[in-house]
């Protein structure tokens, strides 16, 4: 069965602008084109749209995916190069989730330090316009800058 674009995204539950930048970074291969310049897709093409949009719902990057996928078609490739792409992906998560968490904190401790009254006075404007922003993201996905802990000096 062939379907155009639009009856591709919602099969798939990818957007057709989504679909055409998968095809312009060479993540999905070009559709077959109709006489008229359409695009077509066949159901094997469709469940690959559902692979990328599933592996995109876990957060795999493009070249995440585009590693995955070649595991995917190859049924011959060992369970353990899958196993092994995933692992690495749950280690970048957590790292994120570390920075995440620092973030929250920072944030919280400042908000904590905020009047939150009609005074002009702001420790959280005032973080922000140092010269050292509060959470800075340094090389490697690392934070500088205010830690959670650091004193913010509350407004009188």
């Amino acid at each position: 069965m062939s379907m155009n674009i639009g009856e591709a995204a919602t099969a798939s539950g990818v957007s057709a602008k989504m679909i055409r930048h998968y095809e312009s970074v060479g993540l999905f291969p070009e559709a077959a084109r109709t006489e008229s310049g359409y695009r077509q897709y066949t159901d094997k093409e469709v469940a690959t749209l559902r692979f990328i949009r599933q592996s995109r719902d876990l957060g795999f990057s493009i070249e995440q995916i585009r590693e995955l996928l070649s595991l995917w078609q190859n049924r011959k490739r060992p369970s353990r190069q899958v196993r092994t792409l995933a692992q690495a992906h749950i280690q970048e998560l957590d790292e994120k989730l570390k920075e995440l968490q620092a973030m929250k904190s920072t944030l919280e401790h400042l908000v904590h330090c905020c009047h939150g009254d009609d005074r002009p006075d702001c420790p959280i404007i005032e973080t922000l316009a140092q010269e050292a922003p509060a959470v800075a993201h340094a090389p490697h996905g690392k934070t500088a800058g205010l830690r959670p802990g650091r004193h913010v000096q509350k407004a009188a």
